[in-house]
């Protein structure tokens, strides 16, 4: 395990910090596939590891700080602040990925929050997460869940829990802004460094920074319209929870729509609809221009309406190829968000989890019928309102 952060990152852009233990780790779920797959079955045996009681060899713990346009406001200091970032491991297929645990304890960036995670918010990531991967949508991964023992406050008491999360990268567009206004005079290093570790025949090219801002715009055009497809709504797609390795991440009021409305809202705190359904592949352009933004500011030889519209010529034109694949091809049927709702509910308020694993090999394996799944399924009503909470 290594932490290329550290190798390029300047030291204030990060927090060097071992995640705060917890007073009884319980693997709860564990993804036994993934984690061959990263030579790390043999954590399964290792909630210490899993929930951050022990750092293992090689690690360096670290929280990353970022910025992030929120709802449309400029927000200049944000972060990890609820996660620390272990380090990197190499993937079967060559890659390397990061290994992070959220919901391990305050960091300089959590401002008032007490740096921990709600059971059922790990499982919710654990559950739409995989659902998504199954469906051939790119996303992070949760490679356990782990319940710590210890209760953590939000409207009412709530068992704690810690999602493994793994991911090709946490560098966010929200990344790139917090660099530029932080370290103006070395930001085109800082940048130079993030491109190498993201696309790597990008920094070698003689144009890296406009072949990056293309490649980023084309992978985000594919992905939402994969979203969309899918009748996947993010819930808050700030410029800080955008990922610029083309993965899904950091699910807070994500739902799935469940009927033909084209407007539907999870979240109670957009009150605007600024992140409904149907406004996320608008999103998906704006937040880019911000990143494309950030890149003129770094160099000035950068013509700013070039390098926009060409990065966004991209971005339509993997949507519009996407969307079309997917006519051809239909995603096969999504997580109704009643049957979520209820596997969560069952496991943290009754420590029931036959129908969270039910759910988990129906979502897992979306080509097939499982008739245990289907007749537990049928008892369970559906939601009227129904809406997740963001930053829980």
């Amino acid at each position: 395990m290594n932490n290329q952060y550290c190798e390029y990152l300047p030291p204030d852009a990060f927090h060097r910090i071992a995640p705060t233990p917890v007073k009884n780790p319980e693997v709860v779920l564990f993804n036994s596939a993934l984690a061959d797959q990263l030579g790390l079955g043999h954590w399964e045996q290792r909630p210490d590891i899993l929930s951050g009681n022990t750092v293992p060899e090689g690690a360096t713990p670290i929280a990353l700080g970022y910025a992030g346009h929120q709802f449309g406001h400029w927000v200049p200091q944000l972060g990890d602040g609820r996660a620390v970032l272990l380090g990197h491991v190499q993937h079967q297929n060559g890659h390397w990925v990061d290994i992070q645990l959220k919901g391990s304890g305050r960091t300089r960036y959590s401002r008032q929050g007490d740096g921990r995670c709600p059971l059922g918010a790990a499982l919710r990531e654990y559950i739409i997460s995989e659902a998504l991967h199954a469906r051939n949508i790119p996303t992070t991964r949760t490679l356990a869940v782990v319940r710590t023992g210890e209760t953590v406050y939000r409207d009412t008491p709530q068992p704690g829990g810690i999602v493994v999360r793994v991911a090709r990268s946490h560098i966010r567009v929200g990344s790139f802004e917090y660099w530029a206004t932080h370290w103006p005079d070395t930001f085109e290093s800082i940048a130079h460094g993030a491109i190498r570790h993201l696309v790597p025949d990008c920094a070698d090219s003689d144009t890296p920074f406009i072949d990056f801002f293309n490649h980023v715009c084309g992978q985000q055009g594919a992905l939402i319209a994969q979203w969309m497809a899918a009748g996947f709504v993010h819930g808050v797609m700030n410029t800080d929870n955008m990922s610029l390795s083309g993965e899904t991440i950091d699910f807070g009021p994500c739902a799935f729509r469940d009927t033909d409305y084209p407007g539907p809202v999870f979240s109670r705190i957009d009150q605007y609809g600024r992140y409904a359904y149907d406004q996320q592949y608008r999103i998906g352009e704006w937040n880019l221009t911000q990143l494309g933004h950030r890149l003129c500011d770094a160099t000035p030889n950068l013509d700013r309406n070039t390098l926009l519209r060409t990065g966004l010529t991209h971005y339509h034109a993997n949507y519009d190829r996407m969307t079309h694949h997917w006519a051809d091809h239909p995603p096969v049927e999504h997580p109704r968000n009643h049957w979520v709702e209820a596997a969560i509910n069952q496991a943290v308020e009754h420590d029931n989890w036959a129908f969270l694993h039910a759910l988990n090999v129906q979502l897992s394996t979306p080509n097939t019928h499982n008739q245990n799944f289907e007749k537990q399924a049928q008892s369970i009503p559906e939601i009227d309102d129904y809406y997740t909470v963001c930053g829980t």
